[in-house]
């Protein structure tokens, strides 16, 4: 059994980055080694020097959406907060609605002249379907009403909100940014594909997984909730060519590792494929396709730090993660990145796994 508390880490809250560098690429990169053990200290910059011709760069292209929406309760004008999470049909979308105790089947919230919604029905998460009704194209009502969202851990104002963007976003539907994107700029981009690197898309709306903490001490009971993802034919094949040449496939954050370990199949290889995912990946879990990953730092006891964990293993991240916090390292969104080259050896997750298991079962006796 794998607890929560498995997965906590002490942060100061300074330590929590609060606006994007400028530029993008200039912040810092923590590279380490879990075959090695080694831990160095660069800038994002030097990505160059750690990838080779031949291997491939996944990146999720989604976009954020414009997802907070700001009106007034039907009946008394009160302040109520909608956040899209994802598009049912035409007109109806999955919702976080706030404050949602009161909003029931037939509760009417209005943004503007030209937009309102109404609940419809209560989700298993604890969200609401609601119904809008508007004049016009909704997507570009929601364009002029919608505010982008930013996580409840920034409390300063962003500037130019493309910045919560990655610089290749083309898919529309996120509710959250696909954060160790943020670093690349498009001439970084290019460079890498000029020395002989392969760039990869695929898709993966982030939804409320993002949002939501774990909050069942065995991780094991914790559910994940439903993000669609697509792979492309093109990058299903650029995969496969990579990893029959020897190179690697490094995913770039998160959200890429969960697409591409969705659509692998049982034997390490992946095709073309689009769905909706539930992947929880924690340590145990066998990696079918991720050779490397660039990622941000993560929230104590999130799935986040649990998938890294899951690849690198848990003794060596959390160390990385003190060793992060004393040399002054930038936290979360927009804060600073960290490489991981190589998978840990699967003797060694074995061994580690045991004993943290066996560790449980002297403790509760």
């Amino acid at each position: 059994m794998l607890l929560l508390s498995d997965f906590d880490y002490e942060l100061p809250e300074e330590r929590i980055a609060q606006v994007p560098v400028e530029p993008r690429n200039s912040s810092r990169l923590m590279v380490l080694d879990p075959v090695e053990k080694t831990v160095e200290h660069r800038h994002f910059y030097d990505l160059k020097e750690y990838v080779e011709p031949g291997d491939t760069l996944i990146f999720n292209d989604t976009r954020v959406m414009p997802a907070r929406l700001i009106g007034h309760r039907d009946q008394t004008g009160g302040k109520v907060e909608v956040f899209l999470l994802r598009r049912i049909d035409a007109n109806r979308w999955e919702t976080l609605v706030k404050p949602g105790k009161k909003a029931k089947p037939g509760y009417k919230i209005n943004f503007s002249d030209e937009l309102s919604c109404v609940v419809t029905d209560h989700t298993d998460f604890g969200g609401r379907i609601v119904e809008f009704q508007y004049e016009g194209i909704f997507e570009e009502i929601l364009d002029r009403l919608g505010e982008t969202p930013l996580p409840p851990y920034i409390h300063e104002k962003l500037e130019d909100k493309e910045r919560y963007q990655t610089v290749y976003n083309r898919e529309q539907g996120s509710a959250a940014a696909p954060t160790a994107g943020l670093h690349f700029t498009k001439e970084q981009m290019q460079e890498l594909k000029d020395m002989g690197v392969n760039l990869g898309f695929v898709t993966l709306h982030v939804g409320l997984g993002t949002f939501r903490p774990v909050n069942v001490e065995d991780i094991q009971k914790h559910d994940m909730h439903k993000e669609f993802y697509n792979v492309p034919e093109e990058t299903a094949k650029l995969i496969m060519d990579t990893k029959k040449a020897g190179h690697r496939v490094i995913a770039v954050g998160t959200t890429s590792i969960r697409t591409l370990e969705s659509a692998a199949d049982g034997m390490g290889e992946i095709s073309a494929k689009s769905g909706w995912t539930q992947i929880f990946i924690y340590p145990g879990y066998d990696f079918k396709i991720v050779d490397a990953i660039i990622t941000n730092f993560h929230l104590p006891k999130s799935t986040l730090i649990m998938l890294i964990s899951a690849f690198a293993g848990r003794n060596f991240v959390l160390d990385a993660y003190k060793t992060a916090v004393e040399m002054k390292y930038r936290f979360f969104s927009f804060g600073d990145a960290m490489m991981l080259k190589v998978k840990q050896p699967t003797a060694e997750r074995d061994a580690e796994l045991a004993a943290l298991e066996k560790s449980h079962l002297t403790e509760t006796k």
